[in-house]
């Protein structure tokens, strides 16, 4: 018991000298990456609500289709190539496949992910990107900020997830000595020159977690903004599956072991 409180006691303060400072950036250019696969419903739509963010920055918007079967792949081909880079991948093979085919082709200093679907809101582009043009930090994790209501809740699955997600924030901040709020949104923000630096083998939903994992070991401080968040519901679909929970738990333990 004794242990446990100092450890708790010292994850608390804030070691400055642990992490690694940030030199100043000459920001022009976001890249925004979108992994889509099967989201024939909502591509256009959030394209729509991307294009209509004002930033100081230039937007360079990278969509690669992960082999979708659904007429994705139709909507997409239709589109004003000199508006937008689109790749199409050959077989699927996952989001972080998909990232790190968009990471070839991104020219941006800062780079964001974005998922194909509605459930995050471009609009909070601005607060994702600020601590990087403030030259506070290299890297951004979005904290969803939870809808009042929420008809997920009536769902074991829902509470399962939920915990799920608590174990993978905690685990990885007892190992890697960080205290983020969540690590499994999507909404995350890093500079190009620290991605440039780290190489990534997962090609799954656990590519994230692998990519923070490595940062955090390089002793860089990430930093918290509150984003909007709604949820899809169960009938809608959801990619990710329990079994990917298992192999991000993996993945966290592996890198720090």
């Amino acid at each position: 018991m004794c242990f446990i409180h100092t450890y708790y006691i010292l994850y608390n303060i804030k070691f400055v000298c642990l992490f690694k400072t940030v030199d100043n950036l000459d920001i022009m250019k976001l890249s925004i990456i979108i992994p889509a696969y099967n989201e024939k419903n909502t591509i256009l739509e959030i394209l729509k609500r991307i294009g209509s963010v004002d930033l100081s920055l230039e937007k360079e918007i990278i969509i690669v289709d992960d082999h979708s079967t659904d007429g994705t792949v139709d909507i997409l081909k239709k589109l004003d190539r000199n508006r937008y880079k689109i790749i199409f991948k050959e077989k699927n093979e996952g989001k972080g496949a998909a990232i790190k085919t968009g990471l070839e082709h991104a020219r941006g200093e800062i780079i964001i992910f974005q998922d194909a679907d509605l459930e995050y809101d471009p609009r909070d582009y601005p607060a994702m990107i600020r601590p990087i043009l403030e030259n506070r930090t290299e890297v951004v994790l979005g904290v969803r900020i939870k809808p009042e209501r929420d008809e997920r809740k009536r769902k074991l699955l829902y509470w399962l997830s939920l915990f799920g997600n608590k174990l993978i924030t905690w685990t990885t901040n007892l190992l890697f000595w960080n205290n983020a709020g969540e690590y499994e949104s999507c909404y995350k923000a890093f500079t190009r020159r620290l991605l440039d630096t780290i190489s990534i083998k997962a090609n799954g939903f656990e590519y994230d977690n692998e990519l923070i994992c490595k940062i955090l070991k390089k002793g860089y401080k990430t930093i918290d903004v509150p984003i909007r968040y709604y949820p899809r519901n169960y009938r809608a679909g959801k990619k990710i599956k329990w079994q990917d929970g298992f192999k991000i738990l993996l993945t966290i333990i592996k890198e720090r072991f």
